[in-house]
């Protein structure tokens, strides 16, 4: 026990260094900000879920009492209960007995492990994200106009003060876009990252034998079928306008992203048969790095297959090659 203490609360005090790094408006604080949930995820996956609750509540209070209640509960929100919970998500199992007929016609029963479903954790992902940008914004203000106003003033501040300033009227053409697309970017960057911390938390807990999960395979991955009807509702809410169409297209970026990986591993299935393979992928990410805007085909490719199961029509009609004996 009182190892997981120690382990927790130098996991929480890594992750709130990190967090508190921005504060310096250094280029590499940046990063160390996208990389703070990952030593609580650490934490939760090799040590267990205890051990991440621990560093977290240590480190909220901690950067509570020196920083201000604010950026304690921007921490504890944005942070520290996302890394807590799906560390605990990706270790959550429940035995699953399997009979099997002896002799004597006695049931062995054998018991398996079911694993919690990545497709499930990954909707849970893209709920904390919608939850963290949401959180962010209503921080800004109770309405719409408030919160618009808010971003205006702060990337209208931004802009002036970076490299040569611009006159009024450019400031103007480039900050109405700009306000209009914060929300949506900043629900669309918490989902890669939030999954990229838990994949590297996964990786690093694997490499030092302390992952009691068997690595999943990525390339099934599938969303739950009430992820689709939820992506309805906010679209449809994106057209009342106001504070609840401002909150649903958060809503409606972070399920899309969500689309986006079951895209990538719609792809990796369905390219399976072709002897170019690994080139045909690499050329696809580098896209999607290079321009952004093709994650959007990405993310359709991911909305077709939850509607057409066109995994399981290829898989059917071209089976993937069996391994060599």
């Amino acid at each position: 026990m009182i190892g997981t203490v120690l382990i927790g609360l130098a996991a929480g005090a890594a992750s709130a260094l990190m967090f508190a790094s921005i504060i310096s408006g250094a280029l590499i604080a940046l990063l160390l900000m996208y990389l703070t949930p990952l030593p609580l995820m650490v934490a939760a996956i090799g040590w267990g879920p205890l051990c991440a609750a621990i560093g977290g509540i240590a480190a909220a209070l901690g950067l509570g009492a020196i920083f201000g209640l604010p950026l304690g509960a921007a921490f504890a929100i944005g942070v520290a209960l996302p890394g807590w919970w799906l560390g605990h998500l990706a270790l959550l199992g429940r035995p699953v007995a399997t009979g099997a007929i002896s002799n004597n016609d006695a049931a062995a029963v054998e018991a398996e492990i079911e694993w919690y479903p990545i497709g499930r954790i990954l909707l849970w992902i893209a709920g904390f994200a919608a939850l963290t940008t949401i959180a962010a914004l209503l921080s800004l203000g109770t309405d719409a106009a408030t919160i618009t106003e808010a971003l205006r003033r702060g990337l209208t501040s931004f802009l002036t003060r970076s490299g040569s300033e611009p006159m009024p009227a450019e400031i103007q053409r480039w900050i109405d876009p700009l306000v209009s697309l914060a929300p949506i970017a900043a629900a669309a960057v918490a989902v890669p990252t939030l999954t990229l911390n838990l994949w590297l938390a996964a990786k690093i807990t694997e490499t030092s034998g302390r992952l009691r999960r068997p690595w999943p395979d990525l390339r099934t991955v599938t969303l739950p079928p009430v992820t689709l009807a939820a992506l309805c509702v906010a679209v449809a809410l994106c057209f009342t306008g106001g504070l609840t169409a401002l909150l649903a297209k958060v809503i409606v970026s972070a399920l899309m992203l969500a689309y986006a990986f079951t895209g990538f591993a719609v792809l990796h299935t369905l390219t399976l048969a072709l002897r170019s393979r690994a080139f045909w992928l690499g050329s696809m990410y580098a896209i999607v790095v290079m321009f952004t805007w093709p994650v959007l085909v990405i993310a359709a490719l991911g909305l077709a297959d939850a509607i057409f199961n066109l995994r399981a029509r290829f898989l059917r009609s071209r089976p993937p090659p069996l391994p060599a004996p």
